[in-house]
């Protein structure tokens, strides 16, 4: 292996490099949440509607002289259930859901005099439907009419010291996540119940919310229970919806890791190259080697938007896998193409690529990956001279081949 050879895959190794950059930038535009994701966004928000916050109903005392003041609720029994239904766009995965709420609350009016009540409720978002909707206090039911906005009303008139109820009750679809407030600032919370059933696992719980107090498995999912007796708090409480892996950033990620991949790979060829004369290889042969491994990516990367994301792999692998061993097969052999070059390709691109399948752990696969590489190539060059691997050969002269002179017959002489 020349200096020269050397500087050559290096440069190749570059090219390949930058090629995998642009491909990442690009599958990173295609997923923008300013560009085009931000318009299949909105596209699924019209059909499944946003993120749900559910403001506990606020209660509103008015006196016969006029005065106005707002009451704690006495307490809140709510169940919801959750049902999670992921939808594809473009190269994203969206977390919709279909929420069913049915919430029981009670209010007191505390004065010695007869009060009108005003309970207002806040719809917990932009949705394109509302079923089995139902807004009632006391005996008062409140149905939307006209431009009411997102907010509902219904006035009651209550005796002093008495109780009303109120009920709640709907289904809706939304996105993300689901989080019922309490208020807008702090705010004291009596005899607080709220139960969450779902159908799935691996929820997780939004920033500034309060984890539940109770969570049980159930066949479908989890229970989960908020229940307070007597609570103080701004924060709120709700689910965040579990994720798919997304292809589109999985692909830039993969593409950006990718030459560290052929890193490692174009490494084992050189220092077999080195040690095995049989088995060097010219700059060109390591040309189309990174090409074949570029082409995982870029197949993996268009793949995605037309096949699920596990048949897209796979697809992709057995392409680039195919492209390496059938080349180096005619170029060298079937055992090194099969065994070093296959194997190590299965290695460096195929299951470090996989391994950003399992969020969390892709660092740790790597770096056992570079530390068994390293100590099979030490095992491997230990013995080796590399003064006399990397110093050039000098060309032996070339030697003119002998060419036999014709032998003119003697000349006899004759003296006089």
């Amino acid at each position: 292996m020349s200096i020269s050879r050397l500087i050559a895959i290096v440069f190749i190794f570059g090219c390949v490099t930058m090629a995998w950059a642009i491909l990442a930038t690009s599958v990173v535009v295609r997923t923008d949440p300013n560009g085009l994701n931000a318009t299949l966004y909105r596209q699924v928000e019209k059909l499944w509607g946003t993120t749900h916050l559910q403001k506990a109903p606020a209660v509103t005392l008015v006196t016969q002289d006029g005065s106005t003041s707002n009451v704690e609720l006495e307490s809140s029994e709510i169940d919801v259930g959750l049902k999670l239904k992921h939808r594809p766009k473009g190269l994203l995965w969206y977390a919709t859901y279909d929420v069913d709420f049915d919430g029981t609350y009670t209010f007191l009016n505390p004065l010695d005099e007869p009060v009108t009540a005003t309970v207002t409720f806040e719809f917990p978002a932009t949705s394109p439907a509302w079923d089995n909707f139902e807004f009632r206090v006391q005996d008062v039911h409140a149905t939307p009419k006209g431009n009411t906005g997102n907010k509902l009303t219904a006035t009651v008139e209550l005796p002093p010291k008495k109780e009303a109820d109120i009920h709640i009750s709907y289904k809706s679809r939304g996105m993300d996540k689901w989080i019922y407030s309490f208020a807008d600032s702090i705010t004291a919370v009596k005899n607080f119940h709220l139960t969450v059933n779902t159908d799935f696992g691996g929820y997780d719980f939004p920033e500034g919310t309060i984890s539940p107090s109770e969570k049980y498995k159930t066949e479908s999912g989890w229970e989960l229970a908020w229940n307070f007796t007597s609570l103080v708090s701004d924060f709120d409480v709700g689910v965040t919806m579990p994720t798919k892996i997304n292809p589109g950033p999985l692909a830039s990620r993969m593409s950006y890791f990718a030459p560290v991949s052929l890193l490692f790979f174009f490494t084992v060829l050189v220092v077999l190259g080195a040690v095995r004369d049989d088995t060097s290889l010219h700059p060109m042969h390591y040309f189309f080697l990174g090409a074949s491994f570029f082409s995982f990516h870029l197949l993996f990367a268009y793949l995605v938007d037309h096949v699920m994301l596990e048949i897209a792999f796979i697809i992709s692998a057995v392409v680039s896998l195919a492209l390496v061993i059938g080349y180096l097969w005619r170029v060298v052999g079937w055992r090194f193409a099969l065994r070093e070059a296959g194997i190590s390709q299965f290695l460096f691109l195929i299951l470090f690529s996989y391994a950003f399948f399992f969020e969390g752990y892709t660092g740790l696969v790597v770096t056992i990956g570079a530390i068994l590489t390293l100590a099979a190539l030490m095992q491997i060059t230990a013995k080796v001279d590399w003064a006399e691997v990397f110093k050039k050969k000098e060309k032996a002269p070339r030697q003119r081949p002998l060419v036999p002179i014709e032998q003119s017959p003697p000349t006899h002489y004759h003296s006089d």
